[in-house]
């Protein structure tokens, strides 16, 4: 008997690979542009990401008008290794059966005591070294030993469009890739964490969410690490200390918001321009406002025509969260996302263009000027706004949780209201 609801593994969703029987041989998803745990692609409409039961229980116990902006709980799958003819090792899902898979720790993995790794596991010695790779920006993990680690595991990393890491001197990576760099980061590290578990457990519960960027040919992401606060009520002293020093020392505390990672489709060249996590946090107000420029420039102009579609999406979320008393989001992340590449902008920038060579009649009344607005041109650019990473959250009777707050998540609706009003002055600004 399943603890909820569980998707059918091998009978769901469109383009599923199959690894025999009903497993589904699962793929590192090439759109995760930060985040913590790896983001394995289930199917087209399907992701799914390591289980936290705190996080899962929250999914369950959402409020309905929340639902609009979080991804769509599926349930949960078994996930194991498995060995293929060809010496490669796969991760296949398998519905979830409540006696075969071990319950995991209640503590999320990050709270757990960091493991010892080799350095050719994870091609570190410590987390000093981790920051000082990250941050100088490398596109990749290429190193010799991360190739090696690489060589048993099959990938199915691919996307027809080359993505190119910024670098900390904001100049390209000479490497184009097929997939946004953090992905496989967080995927190799899931992976040597699992292997290094697999003699005690031999099952791992995931996660089944919707892939909120399915719609998009070519989605433009945006990663927002939301609120003032980032540690859970249930961190340890330490734990607290380091993520109160990350908001100190970054935007977290001036604005609300930091940058936790984005790729940007850019027309001009034909690939993603990625950052990640370790440039956000360097990031002061007036570099947060420039990076929510270059996120909305497509690498020919501003993409001004999201502004509004963006605007009213956050307007709505921030009118709902005012309305959660006692809920706390601790930790979670905003995706704002857009496609950077459909037909409505082309259409868009077409008939600006055209609206520019255009002589005027100064004889007539602007407001009737043939074409004179842009505005008038439907549908607008799709946009979505969603939050994620519920595994710090908290509100009034959940799972019995000491610690009760009162009134609506301040630190988060800040953020809100930065971001409102950066984009709105953005806007302003490019009329």
């Amino acid at each position: 008997m399943c603890v909820c609801q569980t998707m059918e593994v091998g009978k769901h969703g469109k383009n599923t690979t199959h690894a025999g029987g009903r497993g589904v041989l699962l793929e590192p998803f090439i759109h995760q542009v930060g985040g913590h745990s790896s983001m394995m692609r289930y199917d087209d409409h399907t992701v799914c990401k390591p289980l936290i039961t705190r996080e899962q229980r929250f999914y369950e116990s959402l409020p309905p008008e929340m639902k609009e902006f979080t991804p769509e709980y599926k349930g949960v799958v078994s996930v194991c290794f498995e060995g293929d003819s060809d010496g490669y090792i796969n991760l296949v899902a398998y519905p979830y059966v409540e006696s075969e898979a071990l319950e995991p720790d209640d503590v999320p993995e990050r709270d757990q005591p960091r493991r010892k790794h080799s350095r050719r596991s994870l091609n570190r010695s410590s987390s000093t070294s981790e920051h000082k790779e990250e941050k100088a920006g490398l596109a990749c993990e290429s190193s010799e030993s991360g190739i090696q680690e690489m060589k048993s595991l099959k990938m199915h990393l691919h996307s027809d469009v080359p993505f190119q890491m910024l670098d900390g001197n904001s100049s390209l990576s000479s490497e184009n890739i097929t997939y946004n760099p953090w992905s496989l980061r967080c995927h190799k590290q899931q992976l040597s964490r699992m292997r290094s578990e697999s003699k005690e457990r031999k099952l791992y519960k995931f996660l089944l969410l919707e892939n909120v960027v399915h719609h998009f040919k070519f989605p433009c992401v945006l990663d927002l690490k939301m609120g003032t606060r980032q540690h859970g009520d249930d961190a340890s002293e330490e734990k607290a200390a380091r993520q109160m020093k990350k908001c100190a020392q970054s935007t977290s505390a001036s604005l609300g918001v930091r940058v936790c990672g984005m790729q940007v489709y850019q027309r001009d060249t034909g690939h993603y321009l990625c950052r990640n996590k370790y440039y956000g946090r360097g990031l002061s107000t007036e570099g947060f406002r420039n990076a929510l420029y270059q996120y909305l420039h497509n690498g020919i102009e501003l993409r001004k025509d999201l502004f509004e579609p963006i605007l009213s999406k956050l307007y709505n979320l921030k009118a709902v969260l005012e309305r959660q008393a006692s809920y706390r989001f601790y930790s979670s992340s905003l995706l704002i996302i857009y496609d950077g590449k459909d037909d409505w902008s082309e259409t868009y920038m077409e008939r600006r263009a055209e609206m520019r060579l255009k002589p005027v009649d100064i004889s007539r009344p602007e407001s009737l000027q043939d074409g004179s607005s842009t505005e008038s041109i439907a549908p607008q650019p799709k946009v979505d706004v969603r939050m994620i990473d519920f595994a710090h959250s908290t509100f009034k009777g959940f799972r019995d949780d000491p610690t009760v707050h009162d009134g609506p998540d301040m630190g988060y609706v800040f953020g809100l209201e930065s971001l409102i009003n950066i984009i709105e002055e953005m806007r302003d600004e490019n009329k």
